[in-house]
């Protein structure tokens, strides 16, 4: 069911703090070695939405528990995985990823299935993999069947992560619980997004695993144990993008609390690219704060590592002085949607100019009109369409539920950073 918003027109410069919820991508990984672990775990200020609450409840299936503590946080105890079991898998990239290296593990038949939309998001690439490494699959995308044998012999596997960095990481999720461990040898065109693989490596050893990642588009998990811990999910970075866009459109100033100094996720990279925008940039002890600049500046940009911030950057590249070029971001046509037609479409619909190139979009302003900004059922979709309605009055978001994929009150947290002044 969709849900149709008028998005707010701002009115003068948004001046606001806003606290954004915890990482997406943080959270599902620590889910899944958390369930995968010889002891307990705590996930403190996990992010609670569509995409997580499908990862914890497939688990839950699975035979792991999870418990609610009493200041948000997740307790989770691990147990054998077994089936049978019904894995839905909504339009989460990191469930339908994720989840079937670890089902494999599973005494019993898992069945996978999710959404309209993510029965054509690719997932060939993980399945074959699994198959060479000793699973038993039925299917070669959404729904599917695993017959789960109590484990997998694990090993080498040569696959193509062109499309998806999430091929990679979820093999490397499981990878220690494998008998022989896991090689994973990428032969293809570069993989995008690798600060979410390096993301994956990260929070492994952080779990005690033994990963090689010496070698080039070569991975190598050590078969072992996965240690139970705390896990301090950050801010999901890549959410507060949004909200940092308000203040570039409007002239304005937003804060993040809670930014960290270091992070392997891909959106800290919007400190540089708000900065090229034309906007100024602090980090400091209140958070990152955003001060909007008189004019926006146009981009030539290669987005291939930070790729899910391009609905933003387009969104504003409508808004800004000049023309601007996001390159290497070709994947995304595989996302939750066909990113870039989808952006390209609704940025024409509503009088602007955008062009479709091989790997992104060409974008040249123009004077936008009031319309419909349609979602595909996406959540950076629909907030590509919140940022241009800040300065266009009369557009509206066809389904501004999807954002509850990964923010669980986006109109709400976008209501209340507009009251504020």
């Amino acid at each position: 069911m969709t849900s149709q918003w008028s998005a707010p027109t701002a009115h003068g410069p948004v001046h606001a703090t806003v606290p954004v919820p915890g990482s997406k991508s943080i959270t599902n990984r620590a889910l899944v070695l958390a369930a995968l672990a010889d002891g307990p775990s705590t996930l403190h200020a996990p992010l609670r939405s569509r995409d997580t609450e499908l990862m914890a409840a497939a688990l839950v299936a699975l035979g792991v528990e999870i418990a609610a503590g009493p200041d948000g946080s997740w307790l989770v105890t691990p147990h054998a995985l077994r089936g049978p079991a019904a894995v839905d898998c909504g339009l989460a990239g990191t469930v339908m990823r994720f989840l079937p290296p670890a089902a494999a593990l599973a005494v019993g038949e898992v069945v996978f299935d999710g959404d309209e939309h993510a029965r054509v998001r690719p997932m060939g690439t993980i399945l074959t993999a699994l198959r060479a490494l000793g699973a038993d699959v039925d299917g070669d995308a959404l729904p599917f069947t695993l017959n789960g044998k109590g484990g997998l012999p694990g090993g080498d596997v040569t696959i193509d992560a062109s499309a998806s960095s999430q091929f990679v990481s979820g093999l490397l999720l499981s990878g220690a619980r494998y008998e022989g461990g896991v090689t994973v040898i990428h032969d293809g065109q570069p993989v995008p997004s690798l600060p979410h693989i390096e993301m994956t490596v990260s929070m492994l050893r952080d779990a005690g695993v033994v990963v090689d990642d010496s070698l080039p588009n070569v991975w190598r998990v050590e078969p072992g144990a996965v240690d139970g811990r705390e896990w301090r999910i950050e801010p999901d970075l890549s959410n507060a993008t949004p909200f940092l866009a308000a203040a570039a459109v409007t002239g304005g100033e937003v804060t993040i609390p809670g930014w960290p100094t270091t992070t392997t996720q891909p959106g800290g990279a919007v400190r540089e690219i708000f900065e090229q925008l034309g906007c100024a940039v602090a980090l400091d002890g209140r958070g990152l704060t955003v001060r909007g600049p008189e004019r926006l500046s146009g981009l030539d940009i290669d987005l291939r590592d930070e790729s899910e911030l391009t609905p933003t950057i387009a969104a504003l590249a409508t808004l800004a002085d000049g023309p601007t070029r996001i390159r290497g971001v070709a994947h995304i046509r595989g996302h939750e949607t066909d990113r870039i037609a989808a952006l390209a479409v609704e940025i024409n619909r509503l009088g602007g100019d955008a062009a479709e190139t091989e790997d992104g979009l060409a974008i040249t302003p123009r004077p936008l009109r009031a319309g419909e900004w349609r979602a595909y059922a996406d959540h950076r979709m629909a907030t590509a369409g919140a940022i241009i309605g800040l300065a266009v009055p009369g557009v509206s978001v066809d389904d501004i539920k999807s954002t509850t994929k990964t923010i669980p009150d986006f109109p709400g947290m976008w209501a209340t950073m507009l009251g504020a002044r």
